[in-house]
């Protein structure tokens, strides 16, 4: 069976995913993850050599491998935000410790001059050994700068007693997540203080399993994990003290992968998708309004609820399924004044900081194998997954339309009910526009026989780009040690 036979002929793809390149060379080790760079067009891929591989996205060609930091497979890494001049790079290895190198963005091969294609026969550099002497750097260094072009060992977080699955930055860079197979979650400020020194700002254990991966809220300092527990945790800071706010079960096995949508997308109202060769990297609402199939009025609806539930988040799991999960606003759009869980009895009904989690949807059910991760483009609203079964799956999210004479949706009886009659709270104001997840792209057996282990967007960077025209590019990343970059296109 092909992940085709699992979608209604009338919903078949009309897009498709078309290898742009291979990263080259890749490791002969199993690869786990690519993270794009925030800023730069390059990535970095970690491996089960104990290393961390940077490419450029101008090329596909190696750029440097950091090497000597870690004792075990570098599970995780992630780019810290919102800094200039300089790139940080978090590791998290099977040696349960947490690495944190810095390199200079105007040295070697992070200039313009070295990421283009008139570069391609560099050799790649090499990150310095931790402790490393210049002088047992050999004969090759003609000056003492060339140290400035190298990656820089900063320092070791250790505290984890078993493997780091996962690190993410918040969206200041203040703050760096970790979890492990030891059932905690970490996180550490970066105190930022010249010295590159970090404070333990708090340790969870809430945990009953491995603890998959940690991933940030894109504004707030609200983190989300997922774990062997089946289950996915939210967690915030009350009065200098970092706690559970949420629980979220549902998934009937290992959560392996999250994401968060973006603080502003609007779902296409479109039937089809974008009538472009690919996506442009403009948020979603772009085509809105391009295509006034969808009101206005429902455009509204949907920033109203969005705006009060915040941004949503994506799971995937073991259970093959992927799932996306809202918040309950904690009160009504306008009017009312009256705490959504008052519908629930109060003995039950959460207080403080604890908050609701609700299942919105579950996507179409593609994949016939454990699913690892889930990526949610913040610039266009696509959703794409991977996984055990090989295939890499892009799903886009639609406004339903109405039928011609169908009332606009209006507020339930039930809601209705729990807030109280109010003339001043409008339909518009307090309803919440369906959607509707559609199979846009599948691609099968993507990296051969292999299993995929993640997959991200990144902007896209060579010269085959259409001029004047933004894109993104999908990053997959294979057992078998490939990183393979890909199109969506009609």
């Amino acid at each position: 069976m092909t992940a085709l036979d699992a979608v209604p002929a009338r919903e078949q793809p009309q897009h498709h995913l078309t290898l742009l390149s291979d990263l080259t060379p890749p490791s002969l080790e199993r690869t786990w993850l690519t993270a794009p760079h925030p800023t730069l067009p390059l990535v970095a891929t970690c491996s089960s050599d104990k290393t961390v591989r940077v490419y450029s996205l101008i090329n596909f060609r190696l750029l440097s491998t950091i090497s000597g930091g870690h004792k075990r497979s570098v599970r995780t890494c992630a780019w810290k935000p919102n800094i200039q001049g300089e790139s940080v790079l978090a590791t998290g290895s099977f040696d349960a410790t947490v690495g944190i190198w810095r390199r200079w963005d105007n040295y070697g091969q992070f200039n313009d001059s070295t990421l283009n294609d008139d570069n391609e026969g560099r050799q790649p550099r090499h990150g310095s050994q931790p402790g490393e002497e210049k002088e047992e750097q050999g004969d090759d260094n003609d000056n003492n700068d060339d140290d400035d072009e190298e990656w820089r060992f900063a320092v070791l977080l250790d505290g984890h007693d078993s493997e780091v699955k996962s690190v993410s930055w918040s969206a200041s860079g203040l703050l760096l997540a970790t979890c492990s197979r030891d059932k905690s979650i970490w996180i550490w400020e970066d105190l930022d203080d010249g010295d590159n020194n970090f404070e333990t700002v708090a340790v969870m254990q809430e945990h009953e399993g491995d603890v998959k991966v940690v991933c940030w809220h894109p504004a707030e300092e609200c983190l989300a994990s997922a774990s062997y527990d089946d289950t996915i945790r939210l967690w915030r800071e009350d009065i200098d003290d970092w706690g559970q706010v949420a629980c979220i079960r549902g998934h009937g096995g290992t959560v392996w992968g999250l994401d968060w949508e973006a603080v502003e997308n609007i779902p296409s109202s479109s039937s089809s998708s974008s009538s472009s060769s690919s996506f442009p990297l403009s948020s979603s609402a772009n085509s809105v309004g391009d295509d006034r199939s969808g009101s206005d009025l429902v455009v509204s609806q949907w920033k109203t609820w969005h705006a009060l539930s915040g941004p949503r988040l994506a799971s995937c799991s073991h259970d093959k399924t992927v799932r996306i999960w809202r918040r309950q606003p904690k009160e009504r759009p306008t009017g009312s004044g009256i705490p959504a869980a008052s519908a629930i009895p109060s003995i039950i009904r959460p207080t403080g900081t604890d908050e609701i989690w609700e299942e919105d949807t579950i996507l179409p059910r593609v994949h016939e194998l454990s699913v690892y991760a889930v990526a949610w483009s913040k610039k266009t609203g696509l959703l794409a997954s991977v996984g055990a079964d090989g295939r890499i799956v892009v799903y886009e999210e639609r406004f339903v339309p109405l039928s011609s004479g169908e009332p606009q949706p209006m507020e339930t009886d039930d809601a209705l009910g729990a807030a109280g009659a109010d003339s001043s709270t409008s339909a518009s104001e307090s309803t919440h526009p369906p959607t509707d997840w559609k199979v846009i792209a599948i691609m099968d057996g993507a990296h051969g026989i292999y299993e995929i282990n993640h997959v991200a967007w990144a902007n896209r960077a060579d010269r085959g780009r259409e001029e004047g025209k933004e894109e993104e590019v999908l990053v997959t990343t294979a057992d078998d040690g490939s990183i393979k970059v890909w199109t969506v296109s009609q």
